[in-house]
């Protein structure tokens, strides 16, 4: 039977593994995006975002449908477009070979090449033989390849046709050329030329606004508001935690939004697109209620300090893009 002494002792250790695992579990909020980082900033997606006075350093992408490239600084990642040569089998490759070593394994027996001559003779007769067999072999190999229309000389240099023989699609691109090796930029394999973008005080109003209705559509479980103010890639991870607290019974409620502080990390143009990353620090009431009682089951901490990335098309409003938390 057990003592009062044994049942506290086990209620103590109890308690102490289950703060343990508590602390040791990974802090998931309920706001949009889970407190985690998501999206795509461009060809910057893999790229830290720049420093700012209200967050010095960011999380880098946990989910992004944005491929890696050879121009982007990714290199947690390897390249899939890289693929080793193909052996490829040429002519006089082992006939050739054999047929050198046996002559060579003759002069060193005292025969010659092809037996004759002796002594030094020999070795002259050797030398011009072998430089006879060189020269009907190079012949052949480049009537061989003129005829399959390869280049005539081995180890040619590369052609200046714009393409990095050591990047993915280059001299190893499957069919297509460097789109064939899984290009995202039009199969030219080089990084978007980027520009600078002006940010005046209407763009931050903006992100000020957008802020607040891109939580109020995610409280109310809004989609077609979501899919308004975020890119597709964003509007389906908000469908995803959407569906998960409906499988849980619960609902995320976002009230009270205001931002406190705020800076301009970078803004920067690609192609006809822009984007901007804003770092924001902003005050919420952030409350998990289930949804048959009405009751509230966890509240989130009321600050919170992360970093949106805008993007907008000419003539169009500015969308999210992706969210970073701070570390």
């Amino acid at each position: 039977m057990l003592t009062s002494t044994t049942r506290r002792k086990r209620a103590a250790t109890f308690l102490a593994l289950a703060a343990a695992l508590t602390v040791a579990a990974p802090a998931v909020e309920a706001r949009p995006g889970g407190g985690g980082s998501m999206g795509s900033r461009g060809s910057r997606t893999f790229n830290a975002p720049s420093a700012t006075t209200t967050a010095p350093t960011a999380a880098p992408m946990q989910r992004t449908q944005t491929q890696p490239t050879p121009g982007m600084n990714n290199p947690g990642m390897s390249n899939p477009g890289m693929q080793a040569p193909a052996a490829r089998p040429r002519f006089g490759g082992g006939f050739m070979a054999g047929l050198l070593g046996a002559g060579l394994l003759g002069a060193l027996l005292g025969g010659g090449f092809f037996g004759g001559l002796g002594g030094i003779a020999s070795m002259l007769g050797l030398l011009l033989q072998v430089g006879l067999v060189v020269l009907l072999v190079s012949f052949a190999v480049r009537w061989f390849r003129r005829r399959n229309g390869e280049p005539a000389t081995a180890g040619a240099p590369y052609a200046r046709s714009g393409l990095d023989p050591n990047a993915a699609g280059g001299s190893n691109a499957g069919p297509g050329g460097a789109a064939g090796a899984g290009g995202m930029l039009g199969g030219a394999q080089r990084p978007p030329q980027q520009r600078p973008v002006q940010i005046g005080p209407n763009d931050f109003q903006s992100f000020e606004r957008l802020l607040g209705e891109v939580q109020d559509a995610y409280s109310h479980e809004n989609m077609v508001g979501l899919r308004n103010l975020a890119t597709p890639e964003m509007a389906g991870y908000f469908e995803e935690e959407l569906r998960g607290n409906k499988a849980r019974g619960v609902v995320n409620r976002i009230t009270d939004v205001k931002l406190q502080q705020g800076d301009l990390s970078e803004a920067w143009g690609e192609g006809a697109q822009e984007f901007a990353t804003v770092a924001m620090r902003y005050t919420l009431k952030d409350e998990t209620i289930d949804r048959n009682t009405n009751r509230v089951v966890e509240t989130e901490p009321g600050e919170a300090t992360e970093l949106w990335t805008f993007a907008r098309n000419p003539g169009r409003p500015w969308i999210l893009s992706a969210i970073q938390q701070t570390r």
